[in-house]
């Protein structure tokens, strides 16, 4: 499948036994609804509050205020989770995370997240750091990493709200093992 975009909208095409292409997919969209996030569980550790808070409300599912159910589906392959998204909706979240402390993010800038960024904006979603669009940053170096952040504005914009918060200090989780879950003194 050849997935493009000339700057008005996104189209795809498949490849046919004689070798033309054929538009299948004309003027795709990021879905607004979400049942499906993407990101790699085994980092969780690393990863900051407001990711841990996004990633353990779609965890709890229907029963957190948001009422409905995620899948977590783990690809691997930006590419991948991009087309996913294309076709079927979703968020892709590869965060900044504590693991390596000199690399802001895993994926690279300038040519593995510009062009995917690009695709998911013009198919009407939003590509963000978690602190700001993708598409502004000027780059400062060719392999330079970055956190990244695709799928529909309204999901997308929840985490940057989050981290706005955490921030501010306004959604700091107090975590005291002798005063909170394994506490002496919890209430029941």
């Amino acid at each position: 499948m050849l997935v493009m975009s000339l700057g008005a909208g996104v189209d795809a095409f498949i490849d046919t036994a004689s070798g033309s292409f054929v538009l299948t997919h004309p003027d795709l969209r990021i879905r607004e609804t979400v049942r499906e996030f993407a990101i790699n569980a085994s980092n969780r550790r690393f990863w900051e509050p407001p990711v841990r808070r996004y990633v353990d409300e779609c965890i709890a599912g229907a029963a957190d205020p948001r009422g409905a159910d995620f899948n977590m589906r783990w690809i691997g392959s930006l590419v991948a989770k991009v087309h996913r998204l294309l076709i079927s909706g979703g968020v892709f979240l590869y965060p900044r995370d504590s693991k390596d402390p000199k690399k802001v993010g895993r994926l690279r800038l300038i040519y593995e997240v510009n062009p995917m960024a690009m695709l998911v904006e013009q198919a009407g979603g939003t590509a963000s750091t978690d602190r700001r669009r993708i598409l502004e940053i000027i780059p400062h170096e060719f392999h330079q990493r970055i956190a990244v952040v695709l799928g529909p504005g309204l999901e997308v914009e929840r985490l940057i709200r989050y981290h706005e918060a955490y921030g501010r200090g306004e959604d700091i989780i107090f975590e005291a093992p002798l005063f909170y879950s394994r506490s002496l003194f919890r209430s029941m």
